[in-house]
């Protein structure tokens, strides 16, 4: 147990800039973290009163196009093909650290059904990052990928990271992906988002896709911080004011240890 949880912290480990998937296939062109992030970073390990970055992360797209599956692939190490539909919202944290830093990266799993909506779209506000996911084989989910897109833009005041994520890559051929693959790059220029493919039951591209996740958030929250030092802690990332759960909301939201902080 201890080897896989001391594994599972390396991999959390960033002190090189990711990659994206297809260099053509992205608006974020950086090949390194900025300077004045670097700086920051350095500046932070020098002072012991430095607090820990923190992001949030929304993943939305339609129902069983593989949302949960994809965050319990990378927070989890499982796979389980026995569908359930998730009810609401749930919730991790993964703890990262990058360029010595501590960076805790809340990922909220947002239902697809239509019914939970309601529910769902409450959590869209302050997302740093907006994850829309679509079924590779099922055309019609990447149809309506701009639509979750833009109900998660509605509901954020800032100009949050976006991805394009394809799951079930591991169910088509590689001539079938290919032809699909095109299309979804098209959507993805036409958003101005970062397109990706997955398999959450292999685990193809999952670790590589959140580890880039992580450290486009954690600069752009970095670089937020950087360039309003004197504001008061209310008003930097990572205020508190990312998970406010009462006690109605937790029996919405299920709240889980992110494996790299369990004792």
């Amino acid at each position: 147990m201890k080897m896989l949880k001391d594994k599972a912290e390396k991999e959390r480990q960033i002190n090189s800039f990711p990659p994206p998937y297809r260099l053509d296939a992205t608006p974020y062109l950086n090949t390194d973290f900025d300077s004045n992030v670097k700086d920051a970073c350095t500046a932070a390990n020098k002072s012991p009163s430095a607090g820990v970055k923190i992001s949030k992360a929304i993943f939305l797209g339609d129902v069983a196009v593989g949302k949960t599956c994809l965050v319990n692939r990378f927070c989890h190490h499982v796979f389980d093909s026995n569908y359930k539909a998730t009810i609401g919202v749930d919730f991790e944290v993964e703890c990262f650290d990058i360029l010595d830093v501590p960076f805790n990266l809340q990922i909220w799993d947002t239902a697809g059904q239509e019914r939970f909506k309601c529910i769902a779209s409450s959590y869209y506000r302050g997302a740093h990052v907006v994850v829309v996911v679509f079924d590779l084989t099922s055309l019609m989910t990447l149809m309506h990928c701009h639509k979750w897109l833009e109900e998660a833009l509605c509901a954020n005041s800032g100009t949050p990271k976006m991805f394009l994520v394809g799951t079930k890559k591991d169910l088509l051929s590689e001539a079938a992906y290919a032809e699909v693959e095109s299309q979804a790059v098209r959507v993805a220029r036409t958003l101005g988002v970062e397109y990706w493919a997955v398999s959450s039951r292999t685990g193809d591209g999952v670790g590589p896709f959140f580890l880039r996740l992580a450290a486009l958030a954690f600069g752009t929250s970095v670089d937020v911080e950087a360039n309003n030092s004197t504001a008061s802690e209310t008003e930097k990332i990572g205020s508190s004011e990312l998970v406010c759960l009462s006690n109605k909301q937790s029996a919405v939201v299920s709240r889980r240890k992110c494996s790299g902080c369990e004792g």
